[in-house]
């Protein structure tokens, strides 16, 4: 097991001087300092790596053998959120894409349980929830980034009520699927916000999967579904755009382009929509809609030295270094390289973040070049799925010797079945880091 420092008292797995530890107990059991393990504990590293999720975990897990390393995170369960589509459609549970976060950190290195604070880069220190700081040699920061109900007018009050569901969050999908299961008749609506998002592609997949249940119920001729996203078309790269509009008219589900989600008012069922060409706003009844919520930056890094303009932690595109302090990495949601926020970015970025830390400790120059890959596995109901795999400027990057931009029974058992063990045993623990062997090897080197 990880070393494991709860860093607001004590802890019985904590490896530091046992026997003083015990004596002053005893002898002192109403006067113990809670702090005397944080002073060697809470100190410093020769890397600190701030949040415990993929990319975190990830990191963690390469860099555990060349020094010591400390991974700051509070949470408790560590969540496989790709799996939520597939649980808001009645297809997986929540339980199935839960491990407890112990079992996820790398077992070679420090877990520090608490909230990171905030950052000092220019005295190599992380501050944390509990008042103390742990300082650092190199840091990879690994937060994330923040789902935002709150900006959207009357949506946290009637979240998991009157038919407004969302498949972001831990346990929120579970609503998702039990609104869907029981619709007779009626309009769904899906939404894509007007804000960065995490997994572009999720607010229509569930779509698609909803549909695909309403058929599956004998509903389906009773009901009506649109899918609202303020772009201008239904997905960010043409190639996919074309196929996923082929897809939605197919199913018979309305595209409302340039149609941006405002309101939303629970007790009576309604929608408020401005449409962003002409700024007039409409209102639409619902008996189900499915929110894509907007994200932002966690002000953790946001409010830090760390943070270019728009709050995203300052790195370079292509090595994941940051503009400014060179001994500062960053890797997955929280970075500000212009790509899809997913798994499959952590993946690929995870790979070359471990190259680049390597190079700088020989003191050599970053060889290892982020292309910006990321992926969307777009599943469109009835076993098939569009596997959406592209780079920076929406440059195909596609793995497979196939056209993946035709729905296949293949791909979709890859999303469903073969993806999350990759996940669990092979993104985490530092070993599978992107396809890009793998494309170079189908495609003869030619990609």
């Amino acid at each position: 097991q990880s070393k494991y420092y709860r860093s607001s008292g004590i802890n019985a797995e904590w490896p530091l001087r046992p026997g003083v530890v015990a004596m002053n107990m005893i002898l002192n059991p109403k006067t113990v300092n809670k702090n005397l393990f944080n002073k060697r504990a809470l100190s410093h590293f020769k890397f600190v790596v701030a949040g415990g999720g993929s990319g975190g975990c990830a990191a963690a897990s390469n860099l555990v053998n060349h020094g010591s390393t400390a991974i700051i995170d509070y949470a408790d369960d560590h969540y496989y959120q790709p799996m939520w589509t597939l649980v808001g459609a009645g297809l997986k549970t929540t339980a199935q894409s839960k491990r407890d976060e112990k079992s996820c950190i790398p077992s070679k290195s420090n877990w520090i349980k608490d909230k990171v604070e905030g950052f000092d880069p220019d005295n190599n220190t992380v501050l944390l929830g509990n008042g103390g700081k742990v300082t650092y040699d190199y840091l990879v920061v690994a937060l994330g980034l923040d789902i935002r109900f709150d900006l959207i007018k009357g949506l946290p009050e009637t979240l998991g009520r009157n038919g407004v569901c969302s498949n972001y969050g831990p346990g929120n999908a579970d609503y998702t699927w039990k609104t869907l299961s029981n619709i007779k008749e009626g309009k769904l609506l899906f939404t894509f916000p007007n804000a960065p998002i995490k997994c572009a592609g999720a607010p229509q997949k569930i779509m698609y999967l909803s549909e695909a249940q309403l058929r599956k119920a004998g509903v389906r001729d009773r009901c009506t579904l649109a899918y609202h996203t303020p772009g201008p078309a239904i997905f960010g790269v043409p190639r996919y755009a074309a196929a996923l509009s082929v897809v939605a008219q197919e199913k018979g589900c309305d595209v409302k382009l340039k149609s941006n989600l405002v309101e939303v008012r629970g007790e009576s069922r309604e929608a408020i929509f401005e449409n962003l060409d002409t700024n007039e706003t409409s209102v639409e009844e619902f008996d189900m809609l499915h929110v894509g919520p907007p994200c932002s930056p966690n002000p953790t890094y946001a409010n830090s030295p760390l943070a270019d303009a728009a709050g995203w932690v300052d790195v370079n595109r292509s090595t994941l270094q940051h503009n400014k302090y060179q001994n500062v990495f960053a890797i997955g949601d929280c970075n500000s390289c212009p790509t899809g926020k997913t798994a499959a970015k952590v993946a690929a970025e995870s790979g070359v973040l471990y190259h680049n830390i390597k190079n700088v400790l020989k003191g050599q120059s970053l060889s290892a070049d982020y292309n910006g890959y990321t992926s969307c596995p777009l599943t469109v109901g009835d076993g098939r799925l569009i596997l959406a795999e592209f780079g920076y400027d929406g440059s195909i990057l596609e793995t497979l010797p196939i056209d993946q931009s035709k729905p296949r029974r293949l791909t979709y058992h890859m999303k469903k079945d073969i993806m999350p063990g990759l996940y669990w045993h092979g993104l985490i623990k530092g070993i599978w880091r992107g396809p890009s062997t793998v494309r170079s090897l189908l495609h003869l080197g030619s990609k």
